[in-house]
């Protein structure tokens, strides 16, 4: 039976994003229209049948609207992560209120570890957790020794080429995998059912199962239909301006 997620946690985009940091060479992103397109993003969680929390703008940090990275929420406990980017470290400040709104049971991940969520992808009661420039082994352990603790499991995934675990993999549920570049030699996910996505559309790897539905970024026509061809219903987002700081669907919520 599928798992039901009831809310999502969503951090308003700041003024400063256009500081935000990037390796895509997209230029800088227009505030204005990142601010119409998270109001359709959240528009898009709601219709999926989530309550959504919305948090109010940090002008201190140019990334936090990409909220994933500072907790993970599991159906046992919420985990505060501990950014690998130096930037971003104080993003986590003011989680652990936010969070115990939802949850009686709140773990850390504690320096020297580090984590960013978008480095961990969950499949059932199993979690992957992608050893990357912003998450350390260390920080993968003791991420996994919280989950085994709740009665959860996790293994580690090396990353060469992405820069989250989540930027080329998302588990849509139905043992059903979308898989891009390095990871399509990661003995690991041979166990799914592969959805492959094509190189000229590797952004839209990063789609976000919610109860049923697949929310995909807006003009990958390929991987649309891949995805309504698994059987599932399609709902696109327009995520352009933060595609230019590296972010993707999943990275703009907590959902749980």
């Amino acid at each position: 039976m599928e798992k039901s997620f009831n809310y999502a946690v969503v951090r308003r985009p700041a003024e400063s994003m256009i500081n935000g940091i990037t390796t895509a060479s997209l230029g800088k992103p227009d505030y204005i229209n990142a601010l119409k397109q998270h109001d359709a993003y959240i528009d898009a969680l709601e219709k999926c049948g989530l309550t959504v929390k919305v948090l109010k703008a940090d002008e201190n940090f140019p990334d936090s609207t990409f909220i994933e990275d500072a907790a993970l929420c599991t159906p046992a406990c919420a985990v505060i992560t501990n950014p690998g980017a130096v930037t971003r470290k104080g993003e986590i400040a003011g989680m652990r209120e936010v969070l115990s709104e939802f949850y009686d049971v709140i773990e850390e991940i504690h320096s020297p570890g580090t984590l960013e969520a978008g480095d961990v992808m969950m499949a059932g009661s199993h979690y992957y957790v992608g050893l990357s420039a912003r998450t350390n082994n260390e920080g993968a352990e003791q991420l996994i020794a919280i989950l085994n603790k709740h009665g959860m499991t996790g293994s580690k995934i090396p990353l060469n080429e992405m820069l989250h675990l989540k930027t080329g993999l998302s588990y849509i549920e139905n043992n059903n995998l979308l898989i891009y570049g390095e990871f399509l030699r990661e003995k690991e996910f041979d166990k799914f059912n592969k959805i492959i996505i094509d190189p000229e559309e590797s952004y839209s790897a990063n789609s976000v199962w919610v109860n049923g539905k697949v929310l995909v970024p807006a003009g990958f026509k390929g991987t649309r239909e891949k995805i309504k061809t698994a059987g599932y219903e399609v709902i696109e987002v327009d995520v352009s301006e933060f595609r230019k700081l590296d972010g993707g669907l999943s990275c703009l919520s907590l959902r749980f």
